[in-house]
Parts: C-alpha cells; sequence; structure tokens
C-alpha cells in the first residue's frame, strides 16, 4: 500500500470516528418508539423505502434518527444505485461542490469533509467540480458508515395498499418472490420516479435498433463510425453527444428546436431558504406560476458540457431545428428539420421524462386513484404545462391523495420522494441542493402520522410508565413552628 493510500485510509478512519462521536453526542439514532406489529405471522416494516440512491438514504437516515425503522429495496447492485455509475455521462456534477447534500446537518457527513479527509485542504481549493464516479464514490461510503439496511436486486413488481394500514409490496429478487408488509411506502425512484423516458410520438413508427433515449443503458462504444443525431438541447443531450464523440462517432449533430441555448438557469437564481421552507405554503397559483417559468425558460446546460462537445470538429449544433418528420431509409434515418435534412445511422433522444403510470407496472394498482394536479387546479390561458398537471397532488408529507374518497384506501400511505412531488413541494425530493430538507420534512411528517395513528398506545404506555424520579426518601418532613400553628387560630 502506498504512502498516499495510508495516509487518505487513515484519514477517513478518522473522519468516521469524529462522525460516530457527532451521533453518540446527539444521541442518534433516537430509540425505537413505533409499536411492532406482525400479521399473519409475519413482520411489519415500520417504512419501506424503494430506491437507495440520494434521495432514498437520506430519507432513511432521516427516518431513523427520529426512531422509526426503514429498509431501503432497490434494483441495482450494490454500489449501482442511481444513475451515477449506470446511465448518467457528464463527466462532473453541475451543482456547485461546496453544496452539502444529504448530509443532513452533519459536516462530517457532507461530500466535503470525506474528500478532505483522503485528499487534503489543497486538493480540496484545486478541485472545480465534482467528479461523477466520484460522487458515487461518496455515496457508497456514506451507506456504508450510516450502517444502512440496503436490500439490492430487489425488483418491486406490485405496490398494494390495504384497508387494514398496511401496504404490500410484492418483490422478486434472487431468492425469490416474496410479499413484504409496511406501514408506510416511501417512493424515492429518481427523476423517471412514476414513469419513463418522454419520447415523441414519431419515434413509435422507427426501428428500436435505430433510436435510444439518453437516460437508456447503452453502450456508446457501437455508436464509433456513425453518424449520430441528438434531438435536445439540455445537459443529458450534451453529455450524449460528448459520450458519443469521444466513442468515435463520425459525426455528431445536435438539433435544437430553439433558435439559441438558454443563457441563464432560473431555478439556480431562485434557490434560498425561504423558498425551500416556504413553496409547500404558497397558493397554488403562485406554486404553478414559478415551476411553469422555469420550466418555460429552461435550464442550460453547465458551459463546461457544451464545451466537451464544441471540442470536436465533427460536431454541429444545429439551431432552429425542430423535427417533422422521420423517414427509415435502410439502416438509417432520414430526419427532416425546417434547416434541412439529415442522413443519420443512429438517434438519441435527450428529451426528458413523464409521468407515465402505463409502463410501470408496480403500479398498476394506485395510478388510477391517484389525484393529481389537473384535478385540483386549472392553469390560466397560456400557462399550460403538461408535466406540472400530471403531477401528483401530495400532501404535507409527500403522501398521494385519492382522486375519489373511499376509491384506494390506504393510498395515502404511500409517499412520493422524487422528482414528480416538485409543484407541490418545491426542489426537495431529488436535487443536491434542499435534498436534507426534503428528507427531514418527509420523516417528519411519517412520524407525526405513525405517531397519531397509535395515539391510544402511547397514551397507555403513558399511564403505565412507573419508573420513580424518587423513591421517598430524600426529604425528612418538618413541622410547623408553634407560632405557624397559633396562626391557624386567628
Amino acid at each position: 500500500m502506498s504512502e498516499a493510500t495510508t495516509s487518505a485510509a487513515s484519514g477517513l478512519a478518522a473522519l468516521e470516528a469524529r462522525l460516530r462521536q457527532d451521533l453518540a453526542w446527539l444521541e442518534l439514532p433516537a430509540k425505537s418508539w413505533v409499536p411492532q406489529k406482525t400479521v399473519d405471522n409475519q413482520p411489519v416494516l415500520d417504512v419501506a423505502v424503494i430506491g437507495g440512491g440520494q434521495a432514498g438514504m437520506a430519507a432513511a437516515v432521516s427516518l431513523l434518527h427520529l426512531g422509526i425503522n426503514a429498509v431501503i429495496y432497490d434494483q441495482s447492485p450494490a454500489g449501482f444505485e442511481g444513475p451515477w455509475a449506470t446511465t448518467a455521462r457528464m463527466e462532473t456534477l453541475r451543482s456547485p461542490k461546496k453544496l452539502t447534500g444529504p448530509a443532513l446537518g452533519f459536516a462530517a457527513l457532507t461530500f466535503r469533509a470525506w474528500f478532505e479527509a483522503q485528499f487534503g485542504l489543497d486538493a480540496w481549493e484545486a478541485l472545480d467540480k465534482i467528479p461523477r464516479l466520484q460522487w458515487m464514490d461518496y455515496l457508497r461510503w456514506y451507506r456504508k458508515v450510516m450502517a444502512l439496511d440496503v436490500r439490492n436486486d430487489h425488483h418491486m413488481e406490485l405496490i398494494r395498499p390495504r384497508a387494514d394500514g398496511l401496504v404490500e409490496l410484492h418483490i422478486a429478487a434472487p431468492s425469490g418472490k416474496s410479499v413484504v408488509l409496511a406501514r408506510r411506502v416511501v417512493l424515492a425512484t429518481g427523476r423517471d420516479g412514476l414513469g419513463g423516458a418522454l419520447v415523441p410520438p414519431l419515434a413509435d413508427s422507427l426501428p428500436r435498433a435505430l433510436w435510444a433515449h439518453s437516460s437508456d443503458d447503452m453502450d456508446y462504444g457501437k455508436l464509433a463510425g456513425k453518424r449520430v443525431g441528438i434531438i435536445g438541447a439540455g445537459s443529458s443531450a450534451m453529455d450524449s453527444a460528448g459520450t458519443a464523440l469521444e466513442a468515435g462517432a463520425e459525426r455528431v449533430d445536435i438539433l435544437i428546436r430553439r433558435t439559441e441555448l438558454p443563457r441563464i438557469n432560473k431555478g439556480k437564481g431562485s434557490g434560498n431558504p425561504g423558498l425551500t421552507s416556504g413553496h409547500l405554503n404558497l397558493p397554488d397559483e403562485w406554486k404553478w406560476r414559478i415551476r411553469h417559468y422555469v420550466n418555460v425558460q429552461q435550464i442550460p446546460p453547465p458551459s463546461g458540457s457544451v464545451q466537451r462537445v464544441s471540442k470536436f470538429p465533427n460536431a454541429r449544433f444545429i439551431f432552429g431545428a425542430p423535427i417533422d418528420a422521420i423517414d427509415v431509409n435502410g439502416d438509417s434515418l432520414r430526419v427532416r428539420t425546417p434547416r434541412g435534412v439529415f442522413e443519420l445511422d443512429f438517434l438519441i433522444f435527450s428529451t426528458g421524462f413523464r409521468v407515465d403510470w402505463t409502463v410501470r407496472p408496480e403500479f398498476a394498482v394506485i395510478a388510477p386513484h391517484i389525484r393529481s394536479w389537473r384535478a385540483r387546479y386549472m392553469p390560466p390561458p397560456g400557462e399550460e404545462d403538461a408535466e406540472l398537471s400530471d403531477s401528483p397532488d401530495l400532501g404535507r408529507a409527500f403522501e398521494f391523495q385519492q382522486k375519489q374518497p373511499g376509491g384506494l384506501p390506504g393510498l395515502e400511505r404511500i409517499h412520493c420522494f422524487c422528482y414528480p412531488a416538485t409543484i407541490t413541494h418545491g426542489t426537495l425530493s431529488g436535487d443536491i441542493p434542499a435534498i436534507s430538507d426534503g428528507a427531514q420534512r418527509l420523516a417528519q411528517g411519517i412520524a407525526s402520522l405513525l405517531y397519531g395513528e397509535d395515539v391510544e398506545t402511547h397514551y397507555r404506555n403513558l399511564q403505565d410508565y412507573a419508573e420513580p424520579e424518587l423513591v421517598g426518601d430524600e426529604w425528612t418532613p418538618s413541622e410547623p413552628t408553634a407560632e405557624e400553628r397559633e396562626g391557624l387560630k386567628r
């Protein structure tokens, strides 16, 4: 082992010791207080968290710190939760390195603490943005030091609320299929958490071998020597274009509907503790107005991502080029736009995500009963927004609400802690800047709900509590003086 490796290991060990001490001083995690349940000889989980990425882990830690047991289920192999080491293709994170992310207020749990413990302050000062795979390494460490119970390679096949106050999770795992019971379920399933890729209808008629969505798990090496088209102009478009160029694509054409790239990240400009805490309490019209404005303005791709592409002479930025039609010509595509017709061997749609229950069979039972913002709010003419209308109308603890009261008892026991919660709660359920605030709001809300459900039990516990503070020998009774006794006669 090299001297640098030894130093990094010892620095990390010291950091972990400090974190343990911080938690011990704060008496965290709290003792479990939720009454244990067994149904049909099967133990019932307090909370099941679906998704073991940064949101799921922050949620689980927040719950555990409040004395609520949480188990995480993730479909990926251990260490590959979330997109960072799989479908994400950016070189670095967009978020500034100083953001504390899922650290939940613990300095020793931040990326900076983890980084400096291994590489030192000078390296931190020299760091520009956080490398994507290094962020994944940090999240692996986070899971380890917080001792989270993560069940990997567990695929959710069905989520079924029950009228008896439980939720059934039908799970497929390497050991076989099983049904898990939980009092509450948290969906921490990421950017496409309630659906999948948003692809224009014209893709339906195209051979699947000739196109992909930017979120697909794909070997970009197969694009070597090919003419590649990218539809879109956001971060994922630039990441896909850069990856294709680095893989040896003959040419990459980025077909952009707009006449120029957006320059300003409006969402970044609005970020402050007031919005983080206050968005939930805004009137509906203001929630809609803010989120719709950000959607319309669009978030520009990071400067570094654009430069990653533009340094290649065989990359072209084609503006004012919405797609009119796509024709199949043997093993290639002819993409028609107002700017011209482009002959391509492969097409990548970097067109975002949508709430689409039909592509997620695990939601088949709950989907028809979830109330959306379409039922809650009618925007003014000109402010229509399909993404916002399709988003679920959530309660204060991120819980789903029934479209028709009584339509699916128990639906409110499922909590949406992923991107579609944004219109209701703000950007607290996935993005790095406020993920800790969201996780703590979620956990506090669930704690309140669980306590209320069992208030009779907690009251009995209060009545039955019999540990004496005093045993009766701590004092000696005193007698009043004769003068004091005489005063009673007057």
